[in-house]
């Protein structure tokens, strides 16, 4: 299981599964272990790279509050091209520019809207990961946006602040267009955050960090013809869309904003030298109370918040070790499991400004009640299934009551990696295996990874929104995972009612001369043509 580590071992989980699944996940193993440059060979760049690359900040996307009292963004999928390398131009893609997308801000309480609009070639969505909103605005397989069109979800923030981040969730081309950039933050704030001595100025002592590997081939282009049962696997590491990049620090404290926006790639954060860093904030926001150690593991679509303290002067890196991915040595080497990677620099100023006596309390967690749940459930995650079903877009397979508080258990029957993901809802990690969570797992959650062998214990309380008919998505983030059908749907229903008819991709989109803006929860639109 996962802990804290602070000089302790790792240690190597053993899984016992049926003779059919370990036929199975042997030949997987075949068809996807490979070694040296044609394969998911071990990588490390530890020590190898020179940091030559100021990192880029995303800009914090500009917003407008309008007659309605909304708070109003715009984002345009885009294609463009990227010089990761100078004079190499990579074909990428990207909201608002060539590559990732701006940051956007809101407050607690606050109503927003954001305007999407589709000029790539394809349809793509765009799904608020993490954020806690009416079905119809969540940008799931649902919500399609065609080439030329325009989608306009609103919704109010109803949730405390937290880093979330914002990507495509179209039916199976999800892995292609993350991988080619189209990411963003999405980070919102609070009174109970705000009254915090913590960093919090943006780009300056509170810098996101979003991470992804990529491969280049000899074009310069993205390739992903290196891929583990995970997927696809890079041999370099972009932040905020930088190679080898460098952070001038100027505080004694700095706040990193981690998010693995890697399609399959699980990482192990730490700091070169061993350092400690104190984690305040995981997926859903902040801990009750700052938590000391000396590397977290983040699987796809994980979030972290830490507090890095550095000394005048100095200069130290921020790496990923070998992540302890809970399986066999063979299968951890072809899932990037043994992969060592310099992810980015830290070079402190030699005056630093004080930061002062940073909050170690945090934020007021209220525990969730295995007692007070009226549900539960079990879900288990083997080959590219869930319960054994893959994901069919016409099927319901859970119906839940708003407001409703219940447990679910997750297990990974395969001696393979796979996460788990839940739209809308942040969730409270009860048992890993037979042990109270770590502190890692001790705050809200929308992502968790599973060790195989290892059931996971979650309580969750849903939102009172309904609606019978549009569904949520439970996936693994592994993105290659999710495109082969792990994927399945539930909906929140008022008590006594069923769940409905989800709609085709093209019914999900409704004209806006066909809706009213600014009617509740259903009111989305899209314009075509543009």
């Amino acid at each position: 299981m996962i802990r804290a580590r602070i000089n302790t071992p790792r240690r190597r989980i053993a899984t016992i599964v049926s003779g059919v699944v370990v036929g199975a996940v042997l030949l997987a193993i075949g068809l996807t272990a490979c070694s040296g440059d044609n394969g998911a060979g071990v990588i490390n760049t530890v020590d190898t790279i020179d940091f030559v690359n100021p990192l880029a900040i995303p800009p914090l996307a500009e917003s407008a509050v309008n007659a309605a009292g909304e708070r109003v963004f715009n984002l345009t999928a885009q294609a463009g091209t990227t010089e990761f390398t100078p004079g190499v131009h990579t074909d990428t893609w990207g909201y608002n520019g060539s590559f990732l997308g701006p940051t956007l801000v809101a407050q607690r309480g606050e109503k927003v809207r954001i305007n999407v609009k589709n000029d790539l070639d394809e349809v793509t969505t765009v799904h608020w990961h993490g954020m806690n909103l009416p079905a119809e605005m969540d940008g799931g397989p649902h919500q399609v946006v065609e080439p030329g069109a325009e989608w306009s979800p609103n919704f109010t923030i109803e949730q405390p602040a937290a880093t979330l981040w914002y990507h495509p969730h179209p039916v199976g081309t999800t892995e292609h267009q993350v991988e080619m950039g189209l990411a963003g933050l999405f980070l919102l704030q609070d009174d109970e955050e705000a009254a915090l001595t913590l960093p919090r100025s943006y780009g300056v002592d509170d810098i996101p960090v979003v991470v992804q590997d990529r491969r280049f081939d000899t074009n310069g282009q993205f390739t992903s013809n290196v891929r583990g049962y995970i997927g696809a696997i890079g041999n370099e590491v972009l932040v905020n869309g930088t190679l080898a990049p460098y952070l001038d620090v100027t505080t004694d404290v700095v706040r990193l904003r981690l998010v693995n926006a890697s399609a399959a790639r699980i990482y192990d954060f730490g700091l070169s030298d061993g350092r400690s860093f104190d984690l305040i904030a995981t997926d859903g926001g902040l801990l009750g109370e700052t938590a000391p150690m000396t590397g977290i593991r983040l699987s796809p679509g994980e979030r972290a918040e830490v507090l890095v303290r550095v000394a005048p002067g100095e200069t130290v890196k921020l790496q990923s070790t070998a992540p302890d991915l809970g399986t066999s040595a063979k299968a951890s080497t072809s899932n990037a499991g043994d992969d060592r990677l310099d992810v980015m620099e830290l070079r402190a100023a030699d005056q630093l400004d004080s930061a002062g006596e940073v909050s170690t309390t945090l934020a007021n967690i209220n525990p969730l009640s295995k007692a007070d749940a009226s549900v539960e459930r079990s879900f288990t995650l083997n080959g590219y299934t869930i319960n054994n079903r893959l994901m069919d877009m016409t099927r319901i397979d859970e119906t839940v009551q708003a407001g409703a508080t219940e447990v679910w258990t997750v297990d990974n029957a395969m001696p393979l990696p796979h996460n788990f993901h839940v739209h809308a809802v942040q969730f409270q990690v009860l048992r890993v295996g037979t042990e109270p969570p770590p502190a890692e797992l001790s705050g809200w959650k929308d992502t968790i990874y599973l060790e195989p062998g290892v059931r996971y214990e979650l309580i969750m309380q849903f939102s009172e929104y309904t609606d019978p008919d549009f569904p949520y998505m439970i996936h693994c983030h592994m993105l290659a995972h999710e495109d082969a059908g792990m994927m399945a749907q539930f909906v929140v229903v008022q008590p006594g009612d069923t769940a409905g008819t989800p709609p085709t991709a093209h019914d999900a989109i409704v004209p806006k001369s066909n809706l009213a803006l600014g009617s509740g929860p259903r009111a989305l639109s899209v314009d075509h043509g543009h």
